[in-house]
C-alpha cells in the first residue's frame, strides 16, 4: 500500500522506518549530523523548511513532509486497516 506524505510524494508503507516530529529532530545534534550527511549524499527530498512538520525516514530516502506526525500516523493506520479487510467482491453476483 502507499501513503501520500505531502508535496506530491507517495511512498510505499512497507518502506517506512520512522516518522519523526521535525522540532524534535532539529533539537538533537546527533540527528542534525545525520541529516547533514544525508544531504551531502543527496538522500533527502525536502519541502520548504518553514513548512516542514515531520521527517519520514524510508529504506532509500528521507522526506521532509509538510504534514504533521499525527496526520501521517492516521494515514498509515488507515492503510493498515484497509489491507486487513477481506475482499468480498468475488462472492458478489449481480442479479
Amino acid at each position: 500500500m502507499f501513503i501520500h506524505i505531502g508535496d506530491d510524494h507517495v511512498i510505499q508503507s512497507k518502506d517506512v522506518i520512522a516518522i519523526i516530529d521535525y522540532s524534535l529532530v532539529t533539537s538533537s545534534t546527533i540527528n542534525e549530523e545525520m541529516l547533514q550527511e544525508l544531504r551531502r549524499e543527496k538522500e533527502i527530498i525536502a519541502t520548504e523548511e518553514d513548512l516542514t512538520k515531520a521527517i519520514v525516514i524510508t529504506t532509500n530516502k528521507v522526506y521532509y513532509s509538510p504534514l504533521s506526525v499525527l496526520t501521517l500516523k492516521k494515514r498509515a493506520s488507515m492503510i493498515s486497516t484497509i489491507s486487513k479487510l477481506e475482499d468480498y467482491s468475488e462472492n458478489y453476483e449481480e442479479s
